[in-house]
């Protein structure tokens, strides 16, 4: 199968075009794009089986081609098989902040399927509001590191002084030694680098979420 998605763009150089597809790797500033975005896509679909190819020169827009392989499953009896194990779960409240559309509405339906309640905030500004307005207990705290206007620590201590109980789990696209040597985060505190695994944060969200204390 084919999708492919077309734009009228500037279009993209053969040195850009080259590397468009690895993790962290961005065109933007450093506080504006993290270079997730296509890396995550390229990462579903080729654990999918298929691929994705970019056809593009500068002043000629761009193509996306991504190919999934057929499947014959259609043609096959319809038997009851039992339901895959869910990962490892729960069924707390988290309020997840996270800038990134895309990203965002992955990592919600992720933990979802763990079991969780997730509230979903897309800036600072609106995770505060929910912490403010939301009516029952909310257990984790999962926020970017780099936000706009307001960096995640200062987000989790300010939400911190609204439900002191809640703990928290930083998330970034750059590595722990990175955003610890900029001041963002202090040892101890806990962090899960950018692009994760579904089994992976369900593994460190269920850590946290066992830990009796943490420091912030």
């Amino acid at each position: 199968m084919l999708l492919s998605v077309s734009d009228t763009g500037m279009g993209i150089d053969q040195a850009t075009r080259s590397r468009i597809f690895e993790p962290f790797f961005t065109t933007k500033g450093r506080a504006k794009g993290t270079g997730l975005g296509l890396s995550t896509v390229y990462g579903i679909v080729t654990q999918s089986g298929g691929s994705v190819e970019v056809d593009s020169s500068p002043g000629k827009g761009s193509t996306f081609s991504v190919y999934l392989p057929a499947t014959n499953e259609g043609e096959k009896p319809r038997h009851k098989t039992p339901q895959a194990k869910p990962r490892s779960g729960g069924k707390q409240t988290i309020l997840l902040v996270e800038d990134q559309a895309l990203l965002g509405r992955v990592v919600h339906t992720m933990l979802e399927q763990s079991g969780y309640n997730v509230l979903l905030a897309a800036t600072p500004a609106e995770g505060l509001h929910k912490a403010e307005t939301h009516a029952g207990k909310i257990d984790l705290l999962i926020t970017d590191v780099i936000l706009p206007g307001m960096n995640g620590r200062i987000l989790a201590e300010k939400m911190k002084e609204l439900r002191p109980q809640l703990k928290v789990l930083f998330v970034s696209g750059y590595a722990e030694n990175v955003v610890s040597e900029d001041g963002y985060l202090a040892p101890g505190m806990n962090f899960l680098q950018k692009p994760f695994t579904h089994d992976s944060l369900s593994g460190k969200v269920r850590e946290v979420l066992d830990q009796f204390w943490e420091p912030l």
